[in-house]
């Protein structure tokens, strides 16, 4: 499977390790815009001036959730991560994997 990795734009700014995982989970960059736009829950993220939103996919046997980090800076957004979250996840609380949670306790 081909996969295109997305540009930074006048409005949006992709950083390395969300592109790595939209190469992992399948994700596509218009599916996580049209996430941006049309979200069903949005969370406070565990990174400091992050918000998490998420979507429902998959089918009602196997239900999936995406998930999406960003960090908004004046009119830009920053995606810092995504993930596909296998089931449904209990509300207020984020259910991020571990090698997420390394990855952004390593920057801050």
């Amino acid at each position: 499977m081909y996969f295109k990795a997305p540009k930074n734009d006048f409005k949006t700014i992709w950083t390395r390790h969300a592109v790595s995982k939209m190469r992992q989970y399948g994700l596509s960059e218009n599916c996580l815009k049209k996430l941006l736009r049309n979200s069903i829950r949005q969370e406070e993220g565990i990174a400091p001036g992050t918000t998490a939103i998420m979507q429902v996919s998959g089918s009602k046997k196997h239900p999936t959730e995406i998930w999406l980090m960003y960090q908004k800076s004046g009119e830009k957004i920053k995606i810092i991560t995504v993930w596909r979250y296998p089931g449904i996840s209990p509300k207020k609380e984020i259910p991020i994997p571990e090698d997420i949670k390394d990855f952004i306790e390593s920057i801050n």
